[in-house]
């Protein structure tokens, strides 16, 4: 059922590395190759956010890339979804008290999907990723339902 909804749609991820270790990035990668096969799905990773439904974040947020990641996430066009993928993005991981973390993706950007481990299978990661494009789904539609309310005031 959760993969007939996902397919509805294909949604275009974006992946951005705030500060992790590569064990999530690898992750990651493994979910595109031929042996998960997430394009099955219609889940393409694309490199420019203006193209993207999903924001696919590893690693803890730092000072110095709080900043790229705000601004790769307004320049996505809406609907949008963020998915928090492994221990450092849910919650800044062994990295949390370090003077240089403020924590998780979540510290500057609202998440929507947490795939939480160090790391992740990508198994899970798919999981997130499909449950981030069913959630895209009904933000479609809630956006569509307040156009219709919108026009019915005016």
């Amino acid at each position: 059922m959760l993969f007939r909804k996902a397919l509805k749609k294909s949604p275009w991820i974006v992946h951005y590395d705030c500060n992790s270790c590569n064990g999530c990035d690898i992750e990651i990668l493994a979910t595109l190759t031929p042996v998960y096969d997430v394009e099955r799905f219609g889940i393409i990773n694309v490199g420019n956010p203006k193209h993207a439904d999903i924001l696919v974040v590893s690693g803890s947020v730092n000072h110095r890339n709080a900043r790229v990641l705000k601004t790769i996430y307004e320049q996505m066009p809406h609907p949008k979804a963020v998915v928090a993928i492994g221990a450092c993005a849910c919650s800044g991981g062994i990295f949390k008290e370090c003077y240089n973390t403020l924590g998780g993706a979540d510290t500057v950007v609202p998440v929507d999907v947490y795939v939480p481990g160090c790391a992740p299978r990508p198994e899970a990661i798919m999981e997130g990723i499909l449950k981030a494009a069913q959630l895209l789904e009904e933000k479609k539609k809630n956006i569509k339902k307040g156009e219709i309310l919108n026009a019915a005031k005016s």
